[in-house]
Order: structure tokens, then sequence, then C-alpha cells
């Protein structure tokens, strides 16, 4: 099977600073400075400017990038954020060029790279669907054999004679998808974008691109912070961290490095300098294991654990409202609790230092990388103090843990059956 995609010993730098001044007579004199051996006669008092110096300061975006993707794979690009996955993609799409090193692509590619791209929003949907197929190689007949199943996956019909500028950011990230996936384009390129759709179009996202791969035979790359995604969709996987490449593999090991690296930069414990100017703040926080009362970061299923914080009140407060939330790696909230209707929660407290803990069902969550979040808020006046992703933990598989492998999690329930 042919590769239609071969990137080899890719580099991508950027300069640091600001670049230009604005103007071009500016810009000329500040070269005309530099050749002197003078001082920038624009740089900013106080702020080091790298256009003062020689060849300035450069930071490498991607760093000695090869691989290859053959005809009709679907390759998983995944990474923290900051990893280089974006950067990639534009070089993929040809929307920057690489520093170093080179890429061939053999066939169209459509890319989706972020809401709205390549929209004119002036323009109908009507008119932006045979736009993007004409930027795509596409003849008028072929964009018009293809409207009909466009317009409905999107969910447009109602809308496809309206201004795109009048578009919700979900509905053309839709349009997007549907005009890119639908134009017979022999590489797909899909970003992270899709997480902007709701959870019935992304399902929707997921089974067009399995067709289009398994059944018409073409090549997808799909960046995403959903593992389940990736373990779903992709055949392999790629691992970039800090914009080197970590990993190429099969997509669930890509996904078990990736979760491993994760993992290198849990968050046990967290700490704030104190604000005597709230009204209330958590200075303190830590993850617990309620067996053995010590922080920890990675939790093993039915491990009991919690969240021991402590509390800084510079003011009477007669009702103070606490709230906890869980999120997935890919920012997706998986748990809620508040105390709002707690009766203690409604107890005036005199200013001082409280402390706290908050137990955590487990079961509850299935295995995986997440973050809490906690938030105050005085009743007295509304004010309030987030802390947001403070701390960071993985629940690990093991042998109790079966079950849950396949998303389902077990919670005992109260039943009650009376005789009528």
């Amino acid at each position: 099977m042919r590769n239609v995609i071969e990137v080899e010993h890719v580099y991508k730098s950027y300069r640091l600073g600001v670049i230009g001044t604005g103007t071009l007579s500016h810009d000329l004199n500040r070269w005309l400075a530099r050749m002197r051996g003078k001082e920038d006669p624009y740089k900013q008092v106080g702020v080091e400017n790298n256009r003062t110096v020689a060849g300035g300061q450069y930071v490498n975006a991607l760093s000695d990038i090869s691989f290859s993707v053959a005809e009709g794979e679907v390759l998983g690009i995944i990474g923290g954020n900051g990893a280089g996955k974006s950067t990639l993609l534009k070089l993929l799409s040809r929307v920057t060029q690489p520093s170093e090193g080179e890429i061939r692509i053999r066939g169209r590619l459509a890319s989706l790279l972020e809401v709205g791209t390549g929209f004119h929003p002036d323009l109908t949907g009507r008119e932006n669907i045979f736009l993007n197929g004409t930027i795509l190689g596409m003849k008028k007949a072929e964009v018009q054999k293809h409207f009909d199943e466009i317009v409905e996956f999107a969910g447009v019909a109602k809308y496809v004679d309206t201004p795109i500028k009048r578009y919700s950011s979900g509905m053309k990230v839709r349009l997007g998808f549907a005009v890119a996936a639908h134009l017979e384009p022999e590489v797909l390129v899909v970003d992270e974008v899709l997480a902007v759709g709701d959870a019935e179009f992304q399902r929707k996202c997921l089974g067009k691109m399995q067709d289009v791969a398994e059944n018409q035979g073409r090549t997808i790359l799909f960046v995403s912070h959903n593992m389940n995604a990736i373990n779903r969709l992709c055949t392999r996987g790629i691992v970039l961290r800090s914009g080197k490449m970590a990993f190429d593999g099969t997509a669930a090991e890509a996904v078990r490095l990736y979760e491993v690296l994760n993992s290198e930069e849990l968050k046990a414990e967290a700490s704030f300098t104190p604000d005597h100017t709230a009204d209330c703040q958590i200075v303190q926080a830590q993850l617990t294991n309620l067996t053995t009362g010590k922080a920890e970061r990675n939790i093993g299923i039915g491990q009991p654990f919690g969240v021991n914080y402590t509390l800084q009140l510079n003011t009477l407060i007669r009702s103070i409202h606490m709230t906890m939330v869980i999120k997935t790696a890919a920012g997706e909230i998986v748990f809620l609790s508040d105390r709002r209707d707690d009766p203690e929660a409604l107890q005036p407290r005199d200013p001082g230092t409280y402390t706290g803990e908050i137990q955590i069902p487990n079961p509850l969550l299935v295995p995986g990388t997440y973050t809490i979040t906690l938030g105050l808020i005085n009743y007295d006046n509304g004010k309030f103090f987030h802390a947001k992703d403070i701390l960071t933990f993985t629940l690990a598989d093991n042998e109790s843990a079966r079950a849950q492998r396949a998303g389902q999690i077990f919670v005992p329930l109260k039943w009650n059956i009376e005789k009528k």
C-alpha cells in the first residue's frame, strides 16, 4: 500500500518578540540602526526586544519529526497542550511552511483546523459549500452531487440560504466538517475543533470518519484529547511531547503512553498565598488516600479517597456555599457536588481558618485522568473564589475494575419494594 503522506526531518521555528513595528518607514529605520550597531529606536523602555539583537531568539515548535501515513490509514495525533499538534497539522495543510525538512502529500487534502475555516462570512451556507468545494479542487457538478447530503448531515437545511456570519460556532463547525467529509478528498485532517459540536454531532462525525476510512479507503489524521475517540477510530497513534516525537505505534499503546506522561505532571497538592482582601479563599487543598491519610496522585479503583482543604475567612459570613467539579483530561465535566442544600452551610462563620474534607464515593469514575476544581461563594454579597483545576489525578485500572473498562461503573442503590 502506497504512502500518501511522508514527513521527513521536519523542524518549525518561531521567532520570539515583536516582528515589525507596524509601518514600513519604522521598519527601515530599525534595520538601519541595527546595521550601524545602534540601539533600536523603537525599543520600549524596560522591555527586552529580540529584534534589537541580530538573529533574535527562536523557539522550536517542532523538532526532527519524521513519519509516513499509508493510504486508508487512520492516524491519531495526541499530546498535551503546546506539544506541537496544531503546528504539525498547519504544516500538513500548507497553512505555513516548515523551517527545515520536507513534507510530501499525494492527493487532495481537506483540513478542518478552526471553526469557520475557509468560510466567507457574507456568503450564504449554500454559496460557501460551493466555494469550499472549488478550493478543494472539485467541479461544480461534483459539489452539486453531494450538496443535499452535506446540508442534511450538518443539520442546516433551514439556514442554508442565510449568511454564515449569522451562524453559531456549532453550526459553522458542523457545516465545515460536512463539506470536508463529503467532497471526497484523499486525505482528511481534523483537529480538536470537533469539541465545539454537541455530543450527538460528535458521534455522527466519528461514525462518518469510520465510514470514510473503512469503506472509502481515505486517509485521516485526527487530533483529539478524547482518548476513547482515539482508541475507537484510529489504527495507529503518534505522541508528541515538547515538539518532539515521543512514540509511533498502535493507537492503544499511544494512549497508554500519553496517560503515563500525564501522570508525571499530576498534582496531588495545591496551596495559595492568602489574600487578606478577599472575603473567603481556599488556601490549601490535597487529594488524600483515606486509607493511608497521605497525599496521592495515583488512585486505584476501589480505594477510598477524598479532598482535604483549608479555608481562610477574613470577615463574618452568614452563608457560605462550596462546590467541587471533576473533569476529564478533555475538559468534560463528569461530576459536580455542592453544599447548596446542606443546613450546615447556612450557619454563620466567624473570621478565621477552617479545615474540611470531601469524601468521594468509590467507584464513581472510570479509569482515566481527572482534574478537580473547588469554588467558594459568599451568599451575603455573591462574591466567589474559584480554584480551577488545582488537583490532577489518575484512577488506575486493577483486577476489581474489569467491568469498568467498557466505561461502566457500579454504584449500590437503595431499593424499596412494598406490597400493595
